[in-house]
């Protein structure tokens, strides 16, 4: 099945598994996904991540552990709601003024920027603007 936009398909995933509960999420690797995982797992939106070598379908998987919190029965998600903002068809560039605040600092958007794949405030530090991949809270 072809795919024509890997990273929605990424955090389709992530929802999907977040609202079903699900402790381990797997898909395709690549190294944008990796660096979103990353990203994720630096600001404690997700329990960490690893790539694996697959079966015949994939050559390497990701694997995300999705993060909860609370007991047994009133477990819930740490990710609430996850946006893809940029898409194929159009793409959302911001300068370094004009980067967004999610949620007033509660929620990150996600950046690719020229030094790399990072939250919007690290962005700010360095001064830079860049693609919004997309918007976590």
């Amino acid at each position: 099945m072809s795919v024509n936009d890997p990273i929605a398909d990424m955090l389709t995933r992530v929802r999907n598994g977040t609202m079903n509960g699900q402790p381990v999420i797997a898909m395709p690797n690549s190294k944008i996904k990796a660096e979103i995982a990353r990203v994720l797992k630096e600001e404690g939106f997700i329990d960490g991540y690893e790539v694996v070598d697959g079966d015949k379908t994939f050559e390497r998987v990701l694997r995300v552990r999705l993060k909860y919190v609370g007991e047994r029965r009133q477990r819930q998600p740490v990710i609430t709601g996850i946006v893809r903002v940029s898409r194929p068809g159009r793409r959302v560039y911001t300068r370094k003024q004009e980067i967004p605040w999610i949620l007033s600092g509660l929620g990150i958007a996600i950046l690719s920027t020229p030094k790399g794949v990072m939250t919007g405030q690290r962005a700010r530090q360095l001064n830079v603007g860049g693609e919004i991949i997309c918007k976590v809270w």
